[in-house]
């Protein structure tokens, strides 16, 4: 994932460590600044939900590293600018990761062109076209990897319960298992909690949390169609718009179409 100023790769293909200020994701400064217990990775993916929980994680007395992936998804360019402009108004550490595999597995309407992004239906069970395969594993893995390095002893992640309706990956159950994963897998002097503050909430409570702490959302992107303007149809488009309807907050990012979900 890029934005008109794409930043270096290696040789492999993978995105080379950034932060805001130093160059590196780690700094000798970042270490002796703050005590272990302080520092929480934050898998950031320039969503609202993601940037709720770097706020949330904050107000908890955290210092925050983003850990942003691209995986081929078609808004990437977008998501990768949103969680770079994210962790410059913070000030956090960041750092860009390519899980280029994620989308040469494919079978996801989120990196396979071919799949059609469907509309959106709130009520729906069913496991939508847009899940991709095991992502949340993916992405959890890299990010522990990344809080052990560094010394954290958090990860954080913004799923929610209206993604784990859909979404095998975003249930309780799965984030309660991959953190005896994380205990089992890691040294025995690492001690990483896996951190789902909003995993029994809905869209709308995370949208009041988030107002509360004043989560730049004008910084954030949800759809999965398009870049710019945001659908306002997709699925992500629709639980977010509800939302902030239900709220009577006008969501602050452009949309093609805003139609009434309350």
């Amino acid at each position: 994932m890029s934005d008109s100023e794409n930043s270096p790769t290696d040789d492999s293909g993978t995105e080379s460590t950034d932060s805001p200020s130093s160059g590196a994701p780690t700094t000798d400064r970042a270490r002796d600044d703050r005590e272990a217990s302080d520092r929480a990775v934050v898998l950031v993916s320039g969503g609202m939900d993601s940037a709720t929980a770097v706020y949330e994680a904050m107000d908890r007395g955290y210092e925050p590293f983003f850990l942003h992936t691209s995986y081929g998804q078609r808004t990437e360019d977008r998501e990768f600018a949103c969680a770079r402009e994210l962790a410059d108004t913070v000030g956090a550490e960041f750092l860009h990761v390519e899980t280029e595999h994620l989308a040469r597995i494919g079978a996801s309407s989120l990196t396979d062109e071919e799949l059609e992004v469907a509309d959106a239906d709130l009520d729906s069970d069913e496991v939508p076209t847009s899940y991709v395969p095991f992502r949340n594993a993916n992405l959890l893995s890299m990010a522990v990897s990344y809080a052990e390095a560094n010394g954290c002893t958090a990860v954080f992640i913004g799923a929610h319960a209206e993604d784990f309706s859909g979404y095998p990956d975003c249930r309780p159950e799965f984030f309660e298992a991959f953190e005896q994963v994380v205990d089992v897998g890691t040294k025995p002097e690492t001690d990483i909690a896996i951190e789902a503050p909003f995993v029994e909430w809905s869209k709308t409570d995370i949208a009041e949390r988030g107002l509360e702490l004043a989560v730049p959302y004008e910084q954030t992107w949800s759809c999965y169609r398009s870049e710019e303007p945001a659908c306002g149809t997709c699925d992500a488009c629709a639980f977010r718009l509800q939302a902030f309807q239900r709220l009577g907050v006008r969501d602050p990012i452009d949309y093609a179409e805003r139609p009434d979900y309350t």
